[in-house]
């Protein structure tokens, strides 16, 4: 029997994979998540597979939709018998202004950053305060902390997200669940460098400067925070020397929400 039984929404790619292949090499079961076919994903699994001695396992699930994603856990649970740890990544973005805000955007984010925790969490928190253990870490942002323009939907959902958490740690706290939010500022993915070069070619800059001048500007390192630096963090968070460590909001964003 593996040491742990992790499921990791949204873990297919940037901070969830990062967490996922953490957690792999810690030799725990890892229940990986995302909305597309097994097929697709076939090869992350076996690559994953040989970094520990645990089992990695795929769960395609649409959080969109909510059957769907009450039933993910649930799903996690029945193939390994126990969820020990849960880290809620999954999460999307929409920028608009408030007043063109499509109420399918606003739904569909609603739905997977912030309903999507909140039903992994009813459905694997039980079987931890059973247990006497568990570790429950919710990817936040500092945009759980500061807001910016444009981003209506995903700054609401994710300070909520941070208030869930402050919630349920009171809830676990004398049962040996700990609950924390991770609160990332811009993070360094295939999907931001994307952006980078698009960015570069509409305003006329070179990369660099759109780094700094336009995507890290509220950042006051700026540099990119790479998603192994979050994968450690949810590791030390799983630890024993963690135990004391709940309802907290842990930015890593190069002092951004330090201003």
């Amino acid at each position: 029997m593996s040491e742990r039984v992790a499921l990791v929404t949204g873990s297919t790619s940037g901070i969830g994979l990062a967490i996922a292949h953490k957690f792999a090499q810690m030799n725990y079961d890892v229940a990986l998540n995302s909305f597309e076919p097994t097929d697709t994903w076939s090869g992350l699994v076996a690559e994953l597979d040989g970094l520990g001695s645990g089992e990695i396992a795929y769960f395609p699930a649409d959080l969109s939709n909510a059957e769907t994603s009450r039933g993910l856990a649930e799903s996690v649970i029945t193939r390994f018998g126990r969820v020990d740890v849960l880290v809620n990544n999954a999460g999307v973005q929409k920028v608009a202004p408030v007043e063109t805000f499509a109420d399918e955007d606003w739904q569909r984010i609603v739905a997977v950053s912030l309903d999507s925790a909140f039903h992994a969490i009813r459905t694997t928190l039980p079987g931890m305060t059973e247990r006497g253990w568990g570790r429950i870490i919710n990817i936040a942002s500092a945009h759980g902390l500061r807001a910016s323009p444009y981003k209506s939907a995903y700054v609401a959902t994710k300070h909520a997200v941070v208030g869930l958490t402050k919630t349920v740690a009171l809830e676990a706290a004398e049962k040996g669940v700990t609950v924390n939010a991770i609160c990332p500022g811009y993070v360094w993915t295939p999907l931001v460098a994307r952006q980078v070069a698009d960015q570069a070619k509409v305003h006329g800059l070179s990369e660099e400067q759109v780094i700094r001048q336009v995507i890290l500007a509220p950042q006051p390192t700026k540099q990119f925070v790479q998603p192994e630096e979050i994968a450690e963090m949810a590791a030390y968070l799983c630890s024993d020397w963690a135990r004391s460590i709940t309802g907290a909001t842990i930015s890593i964003d190069g002092g951004w929400t330090a201003k």
